[in-house]
């Protein structure tokens, strides 16, 4: 078991998604398709969604947030993601992680979120 890597600074916290992939654009879709159940606007808008790797085979891993660790949904949640990603076609399995680092904020939020939460 090797040692864990130290962090290089200047690294990117949040991996780049695949945007180049054909399916990318489906999968955000589907992303904007889920809601956390206390705000009244999609996981996408809200960054929780923080990366969508899709692989050459069509395997789709998300890297996504909460707003807070204590989230009651915190369970569900990468459920309801892969069920609205999964279906889409071409699409071969879906891999949905939960992460807490970086720790989500509001300055991560779509600017149509702020103005659809009142913040703009």
């Amino acid at each position: 078991m090797s040692a864990p890597q130290p962090q290089i600074e200047g690294t990117a916290l949040i991996a780049p998604s695949t945007t180049d992939h054909p399916l990318y654009d489906a999968v955000v879709e589907a992303c904007r398709s889920v809601y956390d159940p206390e705000i009244p606007v999609n996981i996408y808008d809200l960054g929780l969604v923080y990366t969508v790797q899709i692989s050459p085979e069509n395997e789709v891993a998300i890297i996504m947030t909460l707003t807070a660790p204590g989230c009651p949904v915190a369970g569900e949640m990468p459920g309801w993601v892969a069920d609205a990603v999964e279906p889409l076609a071409g699409v071969k399995q879906v891999d949905v992680q939960l992460t807490w680092e970086p720790q989500w904020g509001m300055d991560m939020m779509s600017d149509e979120a702020r103005l659809e939460l009142g913040f703009m």
